[in-house]
């Protein structure tokens, strides 16, 4: 345990309870001031510690909660998983007591009366549910990307942090690229005209796969719902494939780049490579954006036997220069006319999740539920499911249809405990 969890770890459930609402702000007239205690009574002050509860204890889930701890305004005092075996290695790597270890697959409720607020790492496809409940308790929520796994429950979270905004909570969805200096500076640069009319952009997100550790539970048993639970990384559902569950990263950065809605996708998908799983291999696409722009857009998950370039990068080619982008070693840089050098962020992995970490706790001692990461990555993740939906398909996908979709994907999760 961290020198940081400390004594809100013991708070009794009625205090933890009547601090979160009174922060809140619901129900807070209701409240007997008599029975909270004094600096509850101002909300969270600059150094205040924000009891956190994670939601998704596998390999990031786990991490993630680390980096909380690490901040030294947060304390992780709940865990949930639906694995007893990974609830148990989390909290015992963050010290949180056996009796607030919830497993399941409805575990995590028993966390929202322990907690201030919440971290969701758990598979994709649970997002929009946990994240709705979350607020309704009053939580503060940080949401992994992706936020979700079909047109449903990208408006679902959409519509859960116009709600928290409106119960003065704290929303955030952890983009690293949205938090790094380089793309922030560079984007601001673009949209101020630094590369002049667009002409049109590539995208692409090759790597590995990297979900292989999951390879020998799968095939175990691909029918059992525990097994593919495990093993979610290759399962198209829980995962929403990896043009969601991966490629959003460098589809979020187009999105950023065009700052508007696409007018269609149109491309294909499939898996020629790996060996199991219900996941595409690869895609290859084109998105058109109003006035005729197009984007280019491939990935793939299995070796490029060292080809390059690999990685998760970004162009957009303009009437005055280029806009270059990766995530990772190399440059993020604007040539041309308007040229800037940018730098490198090797680090952004961890840098950025950091960043986020940092805003969410500043947004919650300061009361700034505004929760501008919202609609874009509600956007962002739209977009995947466009182009997703053109490989499935093979037609042309368009935006404005797709988004009145109600289509919900269902992982038909049969025999699992709750």
């Amino acid at each position: 345990m961290s020198e940081s969890q400390e004594t809100s770890i013991a708070a009794s459930k009625s205090e933890t309870i009547s601090r979160r609402r009174f922060v809140a702000g619901a129900g807070a007239a209701a409240l007997s001031l008599t029975v909270i205690k004094p600096e509850l009574a101002r909300g969270f002050g600059a150094n205040s510690k924000v009891n956190l509860g994670l939601i998704g204890c596998g390999g990031r889930g786990t991490w993630i909660a680390e980096l909380f701890a690490q901040h030294g305004g947060y304390n992780v005092v709940a865990v949930a998983d639906y694995f007893q075996d990974r609830a148990d290695n989390a909290g015992g790597k963050l010290g949180v007591p056996e009796a607030n270890r919830f497993t399941g697959l409805y575990g995590y409720k028993k966390l929202f009366e322990k907690v201030d607020a919440v971290a969701i790492e758990s598979p994709p496809y649970f997002h929009p549910e946990q994240a709705a409940l979350a607020v309704d308790a009053g939580c503060h929520t940080y949401v992994a990307k992706p936020i979700a796994v079909d047109v449903p429950g990208c408006h679902s979270i959409g519509d859960s942090g116009r709600k928290a905004s409106r119960k003065k909570l704290a929303f955030l969805v952890d983009f690293q690229t949205r938090a790094d200096p380089f793309f922030i500076e560079a984007l601001k640069r673009v949209h101020d005209g630094a590369i002049g009319e667009f002409t049109f952009g590539e995208a692409i997100y090759h790597a590995d796969c990297p979900f292989k550790r999951m390879y020998d539970a799968w095939r175990s048993d691909p029918d059992n719902s525990e097994v593919r639970l495990r093993s979610w990384g290759l399962d198209k559902i829980l995962s929403g494939d990896i043009i969601t569950e991966q490629n959003i990263h460098t589809l979020d950065v187009m999105s950023w780049i065009m700052d508007s809605e696409p007018v269609s996708a149109v491309g294909v998908g499939g898996r020629t490579i790996r060996p199991v799983g219900t996941c595409n291999d690869h895609f290859a696409l084109l998105f058109e954006y109003p006035n005729k722009v197009g984007i280019t857009f491939s990935s793939k998950q299995f070796s490029g036997h060292g080809t390059q370039p690999d990685g998760i990068r970004n162009r957009m080619f303009g009437s005055k220069g280029v806009l270059e982008t990766a995530y990772g070693n190399d440059m993020v840089m604007i040539r041309g006319e308007n040229f800037y050098r940018g730098g490198k962020s090797p680090g952004i992995y961890k840098d950025g999740a950091v960043a986020n970490i940092n805003t969410f706790h500043q947004n919650i001692v300061e009361g700034n539920f505004e929760n501008p990461t919202v609609a874009p990555s509600v956007r962002s993740n739209l977009v995947t499911i466009l182009g997703r939906t053109a490989a499935y398909t093979g037609r042309k996908v368009n935006w404005k249809r797709l988004v009145k979709s109600t289509e919900k994907l269902d992982a038909n999760l049969k025999g699992l405990k709750s």
